[in-house]
């Protein structure tokens, strides 16, 4: 492997919209991401939507005139 071209790893802190906090080893130091696996619908088995600019309630109130 060539020497000084691969980046160095730190330890990172990220930060999750549900206030979960977890340590790893990354790039970055420090992440704000806005879903993680705890509160992820995949993982939670709930559905939760994650809307952004309305398109959910556009997507409902398009197909609620259909029927």
């Amino acid at each position: 492997m060539k020497e000084k071209i691969h980046p160095n790893y730190n330890d990172a802190v990220i930060h999750c919209a549900c206030g979960t906090v977890f340590k790893t080893r990354s790039t970055h130091k420090d992440m704000r991401i806005g879903i993680c696996s705890k509160c992820h619908p995949f993982f939670t088995g709930t559905q939760k939507y994650v809307d952004t600019a309305g398109r959910v309630e556009r997507f409902q109130k398009r197909y609620a005139k259909a029927k």
